[in-house]
């Protein structure tokens, strides 16, 4: 009774900024483990229609080259957004309808000019990227970059309504993350043709259109405002944007070369690796999911709390602690999801057209790729600091080291171990990631007793 006692003690004693983080973490955990599990089964539908076979590779390559600019904005906006709309709590509620009207009206101007670029850039990407799969591949590629390109301007909207729901310490857009795997789950056991591509097409764009109108209204309900859109940009918040966004762009369209990177080797190995690439990426990413989203989407909103009431120790303190506690567990993690890998890929996959030869492909392919896991898991609370403290430039030039690292180590490990080589330059570039940002989190520079300015 005594040790159970002192636990309790123990516990009670735990900071209510720890706290915070762990209750979102669980939240965000729950919310994930849904959204994964419908894109889980998403994945079996797909596999049981279509195996590995070239209408998968052509979907995959598409979602990619559609997606490529867009997710690139996103990983900058989200990272950006969050700490900006807490310090925008402060504000009066006119000056923060005035900037999310302005805010919603550029993530839609923006995503229309990306999808007219990629629509004249296409033939010239397909060429690049699909110069060894086979004619019926590419054409079907064409078609199916038609019919999804809505996705690409409505991610950067969906990317707003979940920063506003996040700066508010709300999760919900977690668990909305499932809607485009549902409504294609739908699209692809209700389709009839077993070999037609549509139903990949259709389900992908109104999944996610359907995902940014329930967000929309959440958003507004969570943050109690109604923004009307608004075509300036006169917010005072804009100065700061422009600069911060900027910056932190130019590493991360660097950074986001590399999945398009591992597409390009990939292909020159012929068809079908993608769609094995494919397969183990989407396992990697329940993982990823599960701990990486959790503790991320946790942790920003209460770093940048801290951090704007001019706490910068504190912050500092709480996340190079979850940092390493996110390093050990998903050791822990890595152990289990190697045992249990061959089970789960063959729960997950191995029906229809995905025969047992597949199951074993992709589970050698995921298993290597677990060497990310903890680099990955541990360096996003850091990520989150540096963003928190407007460390953008340092973002960036990590991020530019960390493509360079990947590039070299995919040149050389693929021409060494083949489609395994992909994964294994992921978890040189994840390590490559953890020492950057630890030997500055640690440096003098992260010692400062002020917040860092937007640069």
């Amino acid at each position: 009774m005594s040790q159970i006692a002192g636990w309790r003690n123990r516990l009670a004693q735990i900071h209510p900024d720890h706290s915070r983080i762990a209750r979102s973490a669980i939240w965000v955990s729950m919310f994930a483990l849904i959204g994964k599990s419908a894109g889980a089964l998403k994945e079996m539908s797909i596999a049981y229609r279509y195996g590995i076979s070239n209408v998968v590779d052509a979907y995959q390559l598409t979602l990619t080259l559609i997606t490529w600019l867009p997710a690139t904005f996103v990983a900058v906006l989200s990272v950006v957004l969050v700490p900006a709309l807490v310090e925008l709590r402060s504000r009066p509620k006119q000056e923060q309808a005035k900037f999310l009207g302005e805010l919603d009206v550029m993530a839609i101007v923006v995503g229309m000019a990306f999808a007219v670029l990629l629509y004249f850039s296409w033939p010239y990407a397909l060429d690049l990227m699909a110069r060894n799969l086979s004619e019926e591949t590419r054409v079907m590629s064409r078609r199916m970059m038609l019919g999804m390109a809505p996705v690409g301007i409505v991610m950067l909207t969906i990317c707003v309504y979940a920063a506003r729901l996040q700066a508010r310490e709300k999760h919900v857009n977690t668990l909305l993350e499932c809607v485009p795997a549902l409504v294609l789950l739908g699209f692809v056991l209700a389709w009839h043709d077993a070999s037609s591509p549509a139903p990949l097409i259709w389900g992908s764009t109104l999944g996610f259109i359907l995902q940014a109108v329930l967000l929309g209204v959440l958003s507004g309900r969570a943050d109690q405002i109604r923004a009307r859109l608004s075509f300036s940009l006169s917010s005072p918040q804009w100065p700061h944007m422009y600069r911060a966004v900027g910056v932190f762009m130019i590493g991360q369209l660097v950074m986001s070369l590399a999945t398009p990177l591992d597409q390009y080797f990939v292909a020159g190995l012929g068809d079908g690796n993608i769609a094995t690439l494919g397969y183990a990426s989407r396992v990697l990413g329940l993982l990823v999911s599960m701990g990486a989203v959790a503790i991320s989407r946790a942790t920003l909103p209460v770093l940048s709390e801290l951090l704007s009431a001019g706490d910068n120790v504190r912050a500092r303190s709480i996340a190079l602690k979850w940092s390493l506690f996110m390093l050990a567990m998903s050791g822990v993690v890595v152990v289990v999801a190697w045992l249990l890998a061959p089970f789960v890929v063959k729960l997950l996959f191995q029906r229809g057209a995905f025969s047992a030869a597949d199951t074993v492909a992709v589970s050698s392919l995921f298993r290597w790729g677990l060497i990310q896991i903890p680099f990955y898991f541990s360096v996003l609370v850091l990520v989150q600091l540096f963003a928190s403290q407007g460390r953008f430039k340092a973002m960036a030039a990590i991020a530019a080291v960390n493509f360079a690292v990947k590039a070299v180590a995919n040149f050389f490990l693929i021409r060494w171990f083949g489609i395994t080589g992909v994964v294994l330059a992921t978890g040189v570039m994840g390590a490559s990631s953890f020492v950057c940002y630890l030997s500055l989190t640690l440096s003098h520079g992260s010692l400062e007793n002020k917040k860092a300015g937007p640069l």
